[in-house]
């Protein structure tokens, strides 16, 4: 039994980094979000990121993400300037960050998958709302626009 333990403690942490790896440990709610411009209304269907343990795997180990799909994260209350990375991001995304009244503060276009470097909003926001990169030159949505946020996040 004793020469069993080191390979049941082997496989159980290749588990665990696999269900990590798969984005097993965290889950999401989702919810419909809509960007406001002077334009048009942008219909879109977010995952929200709200716990730590959320924010952290975020979109990490996604190969493909559904064109009016994204993830909203909510840091809460006590919020300030907010900053992301890509580690084991797939996807070029769009970096929206978001005052706590919705305005869009500014965004981070085409972000670069795996890169390391922080991506930083230039002032205080409450959340950042990631879709595929591209999306927001496409659609036309800059700073100053407006996102109508779920109730659950916005409480």
């Amino acid at each position: 039994m004793k020469r069993l333990f080191p390979l049941v403690l082997l496989f159980g942490l290749l588990a665990a980094g696999t269900a990590s790896a798969g984005g097993l440990l965290a889950k999401f709610e989702s919810t419909g979000l809509v960007i406001v411009t002077d334009a048009d209304r942008h219909e879109f269907n977010v995952e929200l990121a709200s716990t730590p343990d959320q924010r952290s795997q975020g979109l990490m180990f996604r190969r493909e993400m559904a064109r009016d799909a994204g993830m909203l994260f909510d840091f809460g209350p006590r919020y300030g300037r907010a900053s992301m990375w890509m580690k084991n991001t797939y996807i070029p995304l769009d970096m929206l960050f978001i005052k706590s009244d919705g305005e869009i503060e500014s965004i981070a276009e085409r972000t670069t998958p795996h890169s390391l470097e922080a991506v930083s909003s230039r002032g205080s926001v409450r959340y950042v709302l990631e879709l595929n990169g591209g999306t927001a030159a496409g659609l036309g949505i800059g700073p100053g626009d407006r996102v109508e946020l779920p109730r659950k996040s916005a409480e």
